[in-house]
């Protein structure tokens, strides 16, 4: 199934610098980033491997072809529960992801979740609490609270990576009792990936450009050439908050990761078309 996936810029990954914050524009985002601090480590805990990523390549050895995932040399066995190869989906949570598109193949582990995994809401939870383990007293406080208002049912991630080995991307759905906050830490998120100034606009999601946003990390201010490029991509869809992370080497195909967005958010009003 061929889909036309616009871009702001169709040519290849390789956009100008990025224009300078006005002097007003540094002092807006700290003042958002400390408002909204709780907010900001959920995104860390909801999803979003780009800083990682981008910390992790800044000590790598540039001399030498970047491989994103290594296949293992021997095959795994036979799973005696069935063919699993595109994603468990066993629980109703785990239905929804979408599986492993032709071509691709799971991936590494996403934490203690594994590749293919799924937590219950007191697990999940207590999961996205850990993140905040630098802050104390008041700070800490305030923040798990507010995780115990989001109302946590459930988490499920899924990994994979393409035959080629040159792109990981990392989908996550997490449940939540109350629409109106998955609605609300959509627009947060968003809204803090489109102020601070690291991030810049992705590739639109066609079919869904009211309820998901693509970013991409800007390039070294330096003028550093990065041999991975990662992409940010939120969504929601009534209780459902949709995280999708991509990693790829250069030249990034960030269409293609758009095209992944797009066909989980339709799976999941759709499961039977996209399985």
């Amino acid at each position: 199934m061929t889909t036309q996936v616009t871009t702001p810029d169709e040519s290849a990954d390789t956009p100008g610098p990025a224009a300078p914050l006005s002097p007003a524009a540094p002092g807006r985002a700290r003042r958002v980033i400390r408002t909204a601090l709780p907010v900001v480590l959920v995104i860390a805990a909801v999803g979003g491997a780009a800083a990682y990523t981008s910390s992790t390549v800044d000590s790598a050895d540039h001399s030498v072809r970047t491989v994103l995932w290594q296949e293992p040399e021997r095959k795994p066995g036979k799973d005696p529960a069935g063919d699993v190869a595109r994603g468990r989906a066993s629980t109703e949570l785990s239905k929804l992801l979408l599986p492993v598109p032709i071509g691709y193949r799971l991936g590494p582990d996403i934490g203690e979740m594994g590749n293919d995994g799924e937590q219950s809401g007191s697990k999940a939870a207590a999961a996205v609490k850990e993140s905040a383990r630098g802050l104390a007293g008041k700070e800490r406080r305030d923040y798990e609270k507010r995780i115990d208002e989001l109302r946590i049912e459930g988490t499920a991630v899924r990994s994979y990576v393409p035959d080629g080995n040159d792109l990981l991307v990392e989908t996550q759905i997490m449940r939540m009792k109350d629409k109106k906050a998955v609605r609300n830490l959509y627009n947060v998120r968003s809204g803090l990936f489109e102020t601070i100034g690291i991030f810049r606009q992705g590739p639109k999601i066609q079919g869904h450009t009211r309820n998901a946003k693509c970013f991409l990390l800007r390039k070294d201010s330096e003028g550093g050439e990065d041999p991975i490029v990662s992409m940010e991509c939120m969504a929601y869809d009534g209780e459902l908050s949709i995280s999708v992370s991509a990693s790829g080497t250069v030249p990034f195909d960030r269409a293609a990761v758009a095209e992944l967005l797009k066909d989980q958010l339709n799976h999941i009003t759709s499961p039977g078309e996209y399985v």
